[in-house]
């Protein structure tokens, strides 16, 4: 199934996006013979949420008709607004309208439900993560790919990616909001997995803010002691290292940004291999 999206994310996306084209076939389907999407990427559904649009649904009715594909069995899985169908089943409602889509494989299933899903504002970071991993994954997409699709720098996409390295526990309290995603980012430049569980329980003790925890942080990285006995150096954030990669495109030559050991100081280090180099860097910065 790898490249399956070789045509470019647009070509397949719009072969079964949401929107109600002339020829879509809209009915009103029985709720129970509605399947869930199998590959849908989220993962929470907030009951308090799915209770507010329920009475909703019940006072003025669906105001958009949810997505399905039609299936050889005669049943039908849904492509998207599982949201609204959840809310439909809490409302008590034995039937909701449905664009029916025939024909639909399992790539664009699978495509269409993540793409529809990451661009939801109310997506958690972690279920954002997880989808930007399947298409990658399952397709082969590269990350430039997505993040242009999504109006999304490169360096998002990858730093998103890169929370799915927290410890399993640290990724579910960001599902179910019990941290935010700065908290998650927070801990992510915390290098030892024990210091870093450490700070999570504390940060949900406590009730630290993210400014408290990326405080508590930076200190952990700046006492921490290598083999030798020497002190590491700071843990740069995934913002700081960003900042470093657009400062070497921006300036042409290697960049260093080393945060210091005390909260907001550090140093910027410029490479020049000649004294032509060294004028031309001059010329743009003074």
């Amino acid at each position: 199934m790898r490249r399956a999206l070789g045509r470019g994310l647009d070509s397949l996306i719009r072969k079964t996006g949401d929107a109600p084209a002339a020829a879509d076939n809209v009915a009103s389907l029985p709720i129970g013979r509605i399947t869930p999407n199998r590959y849908q990427p989220r993962k929470v559904f907030s009951d308090e949420s799915l209770q507010e649009l329920a009475s909703s649904i019940k006072s003025h009715g669906l105001n958009q008709p949810i997505v399905v594909a039609r299936r050889e069995s005669g049943e039908y899985e849904l492509i998207s607004g599982e949201r609204r169908w959840r809310a439909c089943q809490l409302a008590g409602l034995e039937r909701v309208d449905a664009i029916v889509r025939d024909g639909v494989s399992n790539e664009q299933m699978l495509a269409l439900s993540l793409i529809e899903n990451i661009q939801r504002e109310d997506l958690n970071a972690i279920d954002v993560a997880q989808a930007y991993k399947q298409l990658v994954d399952a397709f082969g997409v590269a990350q430039s790919e997505i993040a242009q699709y999504c109006g999304k720098s490169r360096a998002t996409v990858s730093n998103s990616l890169r929370l799915l390295d927290l410890p399993p526990q640290i990724q579910k309290a960001v599902q179910s909001a019990a941290i935010s995603e700065g908290h998650a980012r927070a801990l992510l430049t915390v290098p030892d997995r024990n210091e870093r569980l450490r700070l999570f329980h504390a940060a949900l003790d406590k009730k630290m803010s993210v400014r408290d925890l990326e405080l508590a942080a930076r200190s952990t990285a700046c006492v921490g002691t290598k083999p030798g006995g020497k002190r590491s150096a700071a843990v740069k954030s995934p913002e700081m290292s960003e900042l470093e990669n657009n400062l070497q495109q921006s300036l042409a030559t290697k960049v260093r940004i080393n945060p210091g050991r005390k909260a907001g100081t550090g140093t910027l280090v410029l490479h020049y291999h000649t004294l032509e180099d060294l004028e031309r860097l001059s010329g743009r910065l003074l």
